[in-house]
């Protein structure tokens, strides 16, 4: 795996050397931004702030906090700085089998995740400058009005989408042409948000199938959700634009960004008070204070366990592992996912799709370093998406998000995918061995608004010990069932001219465990989507925001920490409820929104 990168890299360098720009020139865009990191002893010195975690809200928070210059901000990050491969938006499945990523597996499930390794499917969770939008495939969709509406009626002031839209705005550099709104994007944020330069001639057929089939080509971020577009993208002129290149890109001397730092706790005296946290750096415990307050960024999975490792959570649980408990609270409740279906591949005719063979062309890797575009420009293959609502959707959102890819699981050869989704050998060799190298495509339909909860929980009190995450994937029939009428739409969508035009057809060899099922028939796509679920790597909620009389609430619409002075959440752990699509930009938001309560609380 390794080896295919370095190769990919070093020939794609090669192959712009000598042209129009030198060879410093030509990888300069690509540079990790390592000169912001000043690397200073964080305790050697006492902070206003220390932000826990350089994700996507945590990024954010330190760049916005540090704007005032009487401000001393610390930003802590267990990972190291991003290199020049994570730029490459091609390469993204193979950043979950490195150390950019904490390697999370959910808990053996009962009814899913039947053709994984051990029945466990993977949550990749970046640890790396940037967190998990330097791994993942950047997708940028801010989710329903209704969804923002719903935070609000559960008594979340100030959370409305007509609350929340000025920080979408904010956070945005938009600049897709023939959309151009400004009552709905801005264009002076730090993060670019953009369509993919370069398309398949199937993504394009996509398109033309959501036309026929009566859909709009929409902007899904603007007025109306429901219809066919490309994906709208974290990038920035063909390379990935990840939380720390869009706002950690700052040389401010009251801002210091410390790197290979694992927090282990949350420092609280007597008076229930933060004051500082632990943390474990080059093999050494070490201490950090703060005068103001600390805000937990670091993830749904990680901000859970550091508070509870702290002593703030459900009283019987802590004191079961023997932590002292400071706050009893619900957290590690409330746990959600958007899951979907891996296994809808469409077999085509024609050369036209995304093969890793085709990646080795040296014309491929000079289109993308001379212009950025290309087949290496694509995130992972995924080109486009459609919002749709089934028969079962309960109001005006979608319930159901198709995902089109110009591939498939068996496109990139068995290598990093079947690897990374930990796909056992049974099934890949069964189902997909037979066909790589030949031209596929597929559609990822994924259940929005899911109704399966799960729940996080500690393993042990060691720091180091990942914790348990047991999702409960389908334990909601609905969910189910919403997927499979997914299938269907995404079946029709494959029987139209523009993909007849290239002989699709579906792949069909029977997942196993699912033989005693016709193919196709609605209890053979059950079976198979428990096989092969796709996880989005969208959990929420294990700190949920609510209202003080919310007994579920961990914190409270301003992000406070309940029963706790000087302590703020802010990441996709306080989010209340699943929003539609995909959450990065929802975090994005939930950064900026949260940069602002707290500058009014030290005016």
């Amino acid at each position: 795996m390794i080896t295919f990168v370095k190769m990919l890299l070093l020939l794609s360098l090669l192959a712009s050397y000598g042209e129009s720009e030198t060879f410093l020139d030509a990888i300069k865009n690509f540079l990790p931004p390592v000169e912001i990191l000043n690397r200073i002893d964080p305790s050697n010195k006492r902070y206003d702030f220390i932000v826990v975690g350089a994700g996507s809200a945590g990024s954010v928070l330190a760049n916005r906090l540090s704007e005032n210059k009487k401000w001393n901000i610390l930003l802590l990050e267990a990972g190291e700085p991003e290199g020049i491969r994570h730029q490459i938006p091609i390469l993204v499945g193979y950043f979950q089998l490195s150390n950019s990523n904490w390697g999370y597996k959910v808990e053996p499930q009962e009814n899913a995740c039947l053709g994984m390794i051990n029945r466990q499917c993977s949550w990749p969770r970046g640890k790396i400058l940037g967190g998990t939008s330097t791994l993942n495939y950047m997708i940028h969709t801010r989710g329903n009005m209704l969804d923002y509406d719903i935070w609000a009626a559960l008594g979340n002031e100030g959370w409305s989408y007509e609350d929340v839209l000025y920080y979408f705005k904010k956070s945005e550099r938009f600049n897709i042409p023939g959309i151009k709104n400004s009552s709905y994007h801005g264009d002076k944020g730090y993060l670019c948000v953009e369509h993919v330069p370069y398309h398949t001639e199937l993504a394009k057929a996509f398109l033309k199938a959501g036309k026929q089939l009566g859909y709009e080509i929409v902007d899904y971020n603007g007025s109306d959700q429901i219809g066919f577009s490309y994906i709208q993208a974290n990038l920035d002129k063909g390379t990935r634009c990840s939380a720390a290149k869009a706002y950690l890109r700052v040389k401010r001397p009251n801002l210091n960004i410390v790197t290979g730092a694992t927090v282990t706790k949350v420092l609280i005296d007597q008076n229930k008070r933060a004051y500082g946290i632990e943390y474990i750096r080059n093999n050494q415990r070490s201490k950090v204070y703060c005068s103001k307050e600390m805000i937990l960024s670091a993830g749904t999975i990680d901000s859970a366990k550091l508070l509870m490792l702290s002593g703030i959570g459900p009283k019987d649980h802590l004191e079961e592992l023997g932590i002292e408990v400071i706050q009893d609270s619900k957290v590690g409740y409330n746990m959600y996912e958007h899951v979907g279906f891996l296994g809808l591949t469409f077999l085509v005719n024609q050369p036209v799709s995304l093969l890793q063979t085709r990646l080795l062309n040296p014309s491929v890797f000079f289109e993308y370093l001379v212009n950025r575009t290309g087949l290496m420009s694509l995130p992972g293959g995924a080109e486009a998406l459609a919002f749709i609502r089934t028969k079962y959707a309960p109001d005006q959102r979608p319930d159901v998000e198709l995902l089109f890819a110009s591939g498939s699981l068996h496109s990139d050869g068995g290598l990093p995918l079947k690897k990374a989704l930990r796909i056992s050998d049974e099934l890949y060799n069964t189902v997909y061995k037979p066909i790589e190298g030949r031209d596929a495509w597929s559609i990822w339909p994924i259940v929005q608004n899911p109704r399966s909860v799960g729940r996080l929980t500690l393993k042990s009190k060691d720091p180091l010990v990942p914790p348990r995450m047991e999702p409960n994937f389908f334990s909601h029939p609905a969910d189910l069932e919403i997927i499979l009428e997914g299938i269907k739409h995404a079946i029709n969508i494959s029987k139209t001219e523009p993909f007849q035009k290239y002989g699709s057809r579906l792949h069909d060899i029977k997942i196993p465990g699912c033989r005693t099922f016709e193919f196709a028939s609605d209890d053979y796509w059950r079976c198979a989507i428990k096989h092969l679920p796709s996880m989005m790597n969208h959990e929420i909620g294990t700190v949920k925001m609510g209202p003080k009389e919310d007994p579920d609430a961990v914190v409270d619409p301003q992000l406070r920490v309940y029963g706790i002075r000087g302590l703020r959440v802010a990441d996709a752990s306080i989010m209340p409820a699943m929003p539609t699509g995909h959450v990065n930009a929802g975090i994005y938001m939930i950064g900026e929104k949260a940069a602002d309560i707290i500058k009014q609380a030290w005016p």
